[in-house]
């Protein structure tokens, strides 16, 4: 399987709605390769996430992408943990700076004008080792209201990890309408007193 594509020892990793994971050795290194669902009606997702990862790869975002071959996607395997069995584990200080650093992400990709998807539940969209990587770009879409940092803080609240108050709701809202560099400090400041 995949000898065409040069990737050695092969196997299955996951099942997702719209498509199949495998792992395998490509020139030394650990790759996922990703190939649609058959049972999926879902279209282009496999081609529209080689398009988003290529992109934000340029900026430190995502897995590693190789290439788009024969309708699979290869990029670098992420080790580590998903988020929702991360946070049950990692210390208040480690929760910091792993979230800072996703929320640093989404507003590049807020400011890129790309929406994420489904970032108020990304229970398996985040994999976390030594710093968070974001998987899983295949609904990723251009739009002129991103929802990436707003959308995880629905999250961080759902997780009990920020209460949700005035002050905050003001502060996203503010952001929602304006997504300033102003704004998204304003936001991290309240976020890291709260974590202080």
């Amino acid at each position: 399987m995949f000898k065409n594509l040069k990737i050695k020892n092969a196997k299955f990793f996951a099942k997702g709605k719209r498509g199949y994971i495998y792992v395998g050795d490509y020139k030394g290194i650990k790759v996922a390769i990703k190939v649609k669902n058959p049972s999926s009606k879902a279209e282009n997702r496999i081609e529209n996430e080689a398009y988003w990862l290529k992109k934000l790869n340029k900026y430190g975002i995502g897995p590693k992408f190789y290439f788009l071959k024969e309708n699979a996607l290869v990029y670098r395997f992420v080790e580590g943990q998903i988020i929702k069995d991360w946070l049950k584990k990692s210390k208040k200080e480690e929760k910091k700076k792993a979230l800072l650093d996703i929320l640093k992400q989404l507003k590049t990709m807020d400011k890129l004008k790309i929406n994420k998807l489904e970032m108020h539940k990304p229970l398996k969209h985040i994999v976390i080792n030594k710093k968070p990587v974001l998987i899983d770009f295949e609904r990723c879409y251009r739009t002129n209201k991103p929802k990436n940092v707003t959308q995880f803080f629905q999250f961080l609240i759902q997780q009990d990890l920020i209460n949700k108050n005035k002050p905050l709701i003001g502060l996203l809202s503010s952001y929602k309408r304006h997504q300033s560099d102003k704004n998204f400090n304003k936001i991290i400041k309240y976020f890291l007193e709260i974590f202080s």
